[in-house]
């Protein structure tokens, strides 16, 4: 008897706790909402890195394919 008691209240904590963190976690935000007006999207310099990568990668190849 006391092992179902044990079983009821695990289950009933364990359910507090998830029910707990799905309420909290709708609350919570990464990050503040984007604004309404949205004109042009900068080009930081991730998508700089990304083109100069791809560039010296192409170059490389061309290097290898040349050199055979």
């Amino acid at each position: 008897m006391k092992n179902n008691h044990s079983n009821i209240y695990s289950f009933i904590k364990i359910s507090l706790l998830i029910f707990s963190f799905l309420f909290v976690a709708n609350n919570l935000h990464a990050q503040p909402p984007l604004p309404i007006n949205i004109d042009n999207a900068p080009i930081d310099g991730g998508l700089s890195v990304l083109i100069a990568s791809g560039i010296g990668y192409a170059i490389k190849r061309s290097y290898e394919k040349n050199r055979k």
